[in-house]
């Protein structure tokens, strides 16, 4: 089938550059760079493609969450992609094991790593192309995972010769941090795991394509408010730059993805279950500019690991910000509510009772209160964080991006770290051995016994 596209759709000068890279003898091609520039596009045009041009082919496009690929790619860039480059061309959905099937046989896959019986679905197939799209929220293990299926042989027939469709793999994403896999492989040319240089650098191959390369389709209005943006997320979003490790920092990209989970292992059962909350003295009023309510759930396993189920930190008054605490404290059937107490006293504890009375329910309420300042507090759950002691099960980027802004010195983020804030009393709630014996400051000074000492003027 020879595929032909819509008289009105023009490629980029920068896409037409990525498709002379995705046409190379690279195995590994990576799109990297700011918001809306056709990165994910141009690799699902290129994918179709080769679905059209081998029968019988199949390929997949996966991403951490099943929902993300789902909402953002099979609902909404690939059936972009077919209107404007294949206009009137049918396909089957199957919307139980969620693939595109044309009309010569060749299958689109669609997969999330976040749920096990998806994965394991999409891993019991062979492909001839992968795509991980967003690589920045995957885990190199599972990269690894998917090449073992980096394997289907598909023939085909060009003038009477008969060939083998070149295995590919793709990948895109905005650019996280340089200690990121993704860096390491295709920038530095180096293995992730033992830092060695490649044996095969020619295998990886990579492009920076930014929004100004798309301009003819974006906003003037869209471009500014990128530039505008503050400079870690200008840099990532605008730019499409792989940013520094913070110096001193308390925790790394590598930190955070090393100790990211899919989900609770199965051998493991749940032994407390806790909500902290970090207030920040929010009213009722949504026009006042007061920081955000910290508010997470996180839990000990019975492998001794703490895992961290939700972020739920929002900017909200009293009224709502109480329901939300409760309401997660009955969905998880946790045994405590952690409150900071020093931003005013006894204020946490009282939106949690009055929101738990309301839903007529008994709420275990714990109130702790900070006598060291944000970075040392943080200090030792980094640690534990690194020795794998805390598990993500997820992404979590707000959160994630507040842990990256601490440093030995203080914390560098632009805003109160209220959501690293309520991770940290959870930390100190799950592992009590973390506190420690605070100095007691009153202890009255006893002169010692000069005469004892040979002093007698």
């Amino acid at each position: 089938m020879t595929a032909t596209l819509e008289q009105e759709f023009t490629l980029t000068s920068k896409q037409e550059e990525a498709i002379d890279l995705i046409s190379s003898p690279a195995k590994h091609i990576l799109l990297y760079g700011g918001s809306r520039s056709t990165k994910t596009f141009t690799l699902v045009r290129s994918k179709v493609i080769r679905a059209l041009a081998v029968p019988s082919s199949r390929h997949l496009i996966a991403r951490f969450r099943f929902n993300s690929v789902k909402k953002s790619v099979m609902l909404d860039t690939f059936p972009k992609v077919m209107r404007l480059c294949w206009p009137g061309m049918k396909w089957h959905q199957d919307n139980v094991d969620f693939y595109a099937k044309f009309q010569n046989g060749s299958e689109l896959w669609f997969g999330g790593l976040d749920d096990k019986e998806r994965a394991e679905k999409i891993l019991g197939n062979e492909y001839a192309t992968i795509t991980l799209n967003e690589c920045s929220q995957i885990s190199y293990s599972n990269r690894l995972l998917l090449i073992t299926r980096l394997a289907q042989k598909c023939p085909y027939v060009v003038d009477g010769v008969t060939k083998i469709l070149r295995l590919k793999m793709f990948y895109d994403e905005n650019p996280p941090t340089k200690g990121h896999w993704s860096h390491k492989l295709f920038l530095e040319k180096k293995d992730p795991v033992t830092r060695l240089a490649l044996k095969n650098p020619e295998k990886y191959a990579s492009l920076l394509m930014n929004p100004v390369d798309n301009k003819e389709n974006l906003s003037e209005e869209y471009l500014d408010e990128l530039n505008d943006l503050p400079k870690r997320q200008r840099d990532r979003f605008y730019l499409g730059l792989f940013t520094d490790e913070t110096e001193n920092a308390l925790w790394t990209e590598k930190i955070i993805n090393d100790n990211r989970v899919d989900g609770v292992p199965e051998n493991v059962t749940m032994i407390r279950m806790i909500v902290p909350v970090d207030p920040s003295g929010a009213s009722d009023d949504p026009e006042e500019s007061n920081d955000d309510i910290g508010i997470g759930v996180m839990g000990l396993g019975s492998d001794g690991n703490a895992y961290v189920f939700e972020d739920l930190t929002l900017h909200a008054g009293p009224a709502k910000w109480g329901g939300v605490v409760v309401q997660a404290y009955q969905r998880h059937d946790a045994d405590r509510v952690v409150g900071e107490n020093n931003y005013g006293g006894e204020m946490v504890k009282f939106v949690v009772q009055t929101a738990a009375a309301k839903a007529k329910i008994i709420v275990s309420y714990k109130s702790v209160s900070a006598s060291r300042g944000k970075a040392i507090r943080a200090e030792p759950v980094s640690a534990l964080h690194e020795t794998g002691k805390i598990k993500f099960i997820g992404r979590f980027d707000d959160l994630e991006d507040e842990l990256l802004a601490f440093t030995t010195t203080g914390y560098s983020g632009s805003k109160s770290p209220n959501r690293a804030d309520w991770l940290v009393w959870g930390a100190y709630e799950l592992f009590p051995g973390l506190t420690k014996p605070e100095r007691d400051t009153k202890k009255k000074f006893t002169a010692p016994d000069l005469q004892g000492l040979g002093y007698d003027g």
